[in-house]
């Protein structure tokens, strides 16, 4: 008999041409409508497009450091106490921290308009890991709000 090949749950669910878990998971979130090719076409375009920009790392480290550079550590939650409610600074898990940081870049580029998505998502990751662009800038405004809201921080629950 034969020697069986099992893949590991990570090796089934990432993307094919990179080979990351990552990617797979941003390819989901981008897509639209069920429409996986398109937005496999999309990520990959864009992924070519780092590649020319930023030629001296592989263009999937490039996208990997851009969101842990827009990852979030804080964010504010509201909290009810006796009829006030306050805008309380917490520690972000890291799934939250990656899904946020996805929301973020995707919702930058989804704000962008007149040009390719894939131009866009490229612009936007190629400025993630400058530690520039809109989803940094929305990063540093929830970091921003949380200093601004430190006081609260014993209502933490």
């Amino acid at each position: 008999m034969g020697k069986k090949f099992t893949a590991s749950r990570d090796q089934l669910r990432a993307d094919p041409r990179h080979g990351s878990v990552l990617a797979s998971k941003f390819i989901n979130c981008l897509m639209h409508d069920g429409k996986k090719s398109i937005a496999q076409r999309v990520f990959y375009d864009a992924m070519e497009i780092v590649e020319q920009r930023v030629p001296e790392t592989p263009p999937i480290e490039v996208f990997k450091q851009a969101v842990d550079n827009v990852k979030p550590s804080i964010e504010v939650r509201s909290k009810r106490v006796g009829g006030a409610t306050y805008q309380v600074p917490t520690p972000v898990n890291p799934k939250r921290q990656q899904t946020l940081a996805i929301r973020w870049i995707l919702a930058a580029v989804r704000g962008r308009a007149g040009r390719s998505i894939s131009l866009s998502l490229a612009d936007e990751i190629v400025g993630a890991f400058k530690r520039e662009g809109t989803a940094m800038t929305t990063r540093e405004n929830i970091h921003r709000m949380a200093e601004a809201n430190k006081a609260f921080a014993h209502f933490a629950w």
